[in-house]
């Protein structure tokens, strides 16, 4: 007899996996957050006294960061299950750097590279070539980088910082990646740095600089690096709260759902999920909320409740724009119409999120609409119809759909490939979500 909760097939790396439906039940800890630890890799690398990691996030996209950072020069090894990480002068490379399927790696270590001097060649698999990269390679430009783009993609090369030039920035768009490529910038070359026109992006990069000593000020969308400082401690990581959002939507929209996820990360520049959710009238607690290395932590504890329509601002997206499959999801089973404002950019992720929302969507016979930077959804009866939902290759979408199938199952995921790019192990963690 099959399971009744979450029945899924024997995988290997690009097959096809079904998963069954049935409630989430239990406590799943998730692993280190990805943002951070590429954040806390390339910190390290900027100084001579090592800096102890732990819980570094073990997907491929902080592989890729790793793997750069030692072609570049930096010393990273073990250390009782955390990495110690040095670097001080890195040096041009005698490779091309592959970011894999990063923009995280490329667009943050461009700034790191450009800071410190460096020539080099950054490239990526298919889907990153297809990334835009001419919006940070403009900023550094200005910084006083030669940075050659290729139609404003990659491959992208890197010739080195003649002269610093321009220090004072502003965003033409709120951009977490871009901020930290500036502030990598800075913090390579030695130099301050001010940048103006953030909006609510993500500030790990300017908590973690402060948490390691650097003097940084942030006020009235002005981020100003004006002390560097890199001081030897240790950077225990957070758990993801992206990798703990599925399990937080899973719950919210599955009959008989009760989870709990411990130590996750809940920046409130992360966590606009929640508040999206609880305006939709969701069940989720915030349980001993305290500080890790400068980063908020909490519990999290959900409960299925049945939901409402709401409407998403742009602001709102913006803090949850990697977790919006899992809020037009929710959408999705709510009562009424839900709007989502400003989410234009995710045609240009690692797939045409907006297009794989309107596959994942129509599997179950829910219809999206978008139109100029808004998704309309209007809440159902979703209803599996057991086709193949395609992921593009795209780690956020096949875990959505698991998520999907949960509440409304069978649904079978094209290719679990991906799956290993930020979550390795998600498949046995929601099989392990089971009823007692």
């Amino acid at each position: 007899m099959r399971d009744s909760l979450s029945e899924i097939n024997k995988h290997m790396a690009g097959k096809s996996v079904a998963v069954y439906p049935g409630p989430l039940r239990g406590t799943a800890r998730v692993p280190g957050d990805k943002s951070i630890s590429h954040r806390a890799l390339i910190a390290a690398a900027a100084g001579t006294t090592p800096l102890r990691i732990s819980n570094l996030n073990p997907g491929r996209d902080v592989l890729a960061t790793r793997t750069v950072l030692a072609a570049l020069g930096a010393r990273i090894v073990p250390d009782d299950g955390a990495l110690l990480v040095s670097g001080g002068h890195l040096a041009s490379p005698a490779v091309t750097l592959d970011c894999m399927n990063s923009g995280s790696t490329v667009r943050m270590l461009l700034g790191a590279c450009a800071g410190a001097g460096i020539a080099a060649c950054f490239d990526g698999d298919a889907s990153l070539r297809r990334r835009p990269m001419e919006p940070v390679a403009a900023q550094l430009r200005a910084f006083g980088a030669r940075i050659e783009t290729t139609a404003g993609a990659l491959p992208l090369h890197l010739l080195g910082t003649p002269q610093i030039e321009t220090r004072h920035f502003i965003l033409l768009a709120p951009s977490a990646q871009v901020k930290s490529a500036l502030l990598f910038a800075g913090l390579f070359s030695g130099l301050g740095v001010q940048i103006d026109g953030d909006r609510g992006s993500r500030d790990h990069t300017e908590r973690l600089l402060a948490y390691l000593g650097s003097e940084i000020e942030s006020s009235g969308g002005s981020v100003r690096l004006v002390r560097i400082a890199l001081e030897g401690v240790h950077v225990e990581v957070p758990g993801d709260f992206s990798a703990a959002a599925f399990f937080v939507a899973g719950a919210a929209v599955t009959p008989r759902s009760e989870v709990v996820l411990p130590e996750v990360g809940v920046n409130p520049t992360r966590s606009g999920l929640i508040d999206a959710l609880r305006s939709m009238g969701a069940a989720i607690e915030m349980r001993a909320q305290r500080l890790r290395c400068g980063e908020p932590v909490a519990d999290i504890a959900v409960a299925f409740r049945k939901l409402r329509g709401t409407n998403v601002g742009s602001e709102l997206a913006l803090r949850a724009i990697d977790e919006i499959p899992l809020l037009a999801i929710a959408a999705a089973f709510a009562e009424g119409t839900t709007t989502i404002a400003g989410i234009g950019d995710l045609r240009s992720k690692e797939s045409d999120r907006i297009a794989a929302i309107e596959r994942l969507l129509a599997s179950v016979g829910i219809a999206a609409r978008y139109d100029r930077g808004t998704l309309e959804i209007t809440g159902g009866m979703p209803a599996s119809r057991s086709a193949p939902i395609e992921t593009g290759g795209d780690h956020r979408i096949a875990m959505a759909a698991a998520i999907l199938a949960r509440a409304v199952g069978p649904l079978s995921i094209d290719s679990d490939e991906s799956l290993d790019v930020s979550f390795p192990g998600f498949l046995e963690a929601l099989n392990g979500l089971r009823e007692p």
